[in-house]
């Protein structure tokens, strides 16, 4: 993160959401392309909490949305992923991932998990596939095992669900953009997984309203 950046934006997303993997590189691309002038921050918002159903790994409206949707975008955007075999709940996949970030190693262990479920098929819901993941990825293993036993971080995933409720937000993914330091009475949302262009062309109107 670079606290100093003009622009903050906030994205809220799902490592179940296969548009929220998808809309990884577009984010990436413009934090390369505009280093220094805005920091990304990412937030947890569960699509699935318990105790609502999770989605049935063979049914219907996965395959249909796949076919329509996922494989198409992901060979535009020159990206390999697989309907996933299971479909597990993610908020333990949150906790991981916030744990990562105090070890310095969010970027590697959130990259990581949108891997291991969209690529390779791993159950990002079980404790044992997610300290895997995270020894991966730098995370001291034990140290994560721990937190997610004691639910550490738990607080803070729910907190970031509750914002996202409160600013209106039923879906992800969502990049917010707004000003540094700037309330969320200044921000405004880009909605799914958008082209490159449309993020850049966001930041560019945030850019001009910070100037202003």
């Amino acid at each position: 993160m670079n606290p100093s950046a003009p622009i903050r934006i906030d994205v809220w997303s799902d490592y179940v959401c296969p548009f929220c993997y998808l809309e990884l590189p577009p984010i990436r691309r413009l934090q390369e392309q505009y280093q220094g002038q805005v920091e990304v921050v990412w937030r947890a918002f569960e699509l699935r909490p318990d105790p609502k159903p999770t989605l049935d790994p063979d049914g219907e409206y996965l395959h249909t949305t796949w076919n329509r949707s996922v494989y198409p975008m992901a060979a535009e955007r020159g990206m390999t992923l697989k309907l996933p075999p299971v479909q597990p709940r993610s908020r333990l996949a949150f906790e991981a991932v916030a744990h990562a970030r105090e070890q310095g190693r969010f970027d590697p262990m959130h990259e990581a998990l949108f891997r291991a479920f969209f690529e390779d098929g791993r159950d990002i819901g079980d404790v044992a596939v997610l300290a895997d993941i995270g020894a991966e990825s730098g995370v001291e293993r034990q140290s994560l095992l721990e937190a997610l036993e004691s639910g550490r971080h738990t607080a803070a995933v729910h907190a970031d669900q509750q914002l996202a409720y409160s600013l209106g937000v039923a879906g992800v993914p969502i990049m917010v953009f707004r000003p540094a330091g700037a309330g969320w009475e200044q921000a405004f949302g880009v909605r799914g997984a958008v082209p490159y262009e449309t993020m850049e062309s966001a930041l560019r109107q945030a850019l001009g309203e910070s100037a202003g």
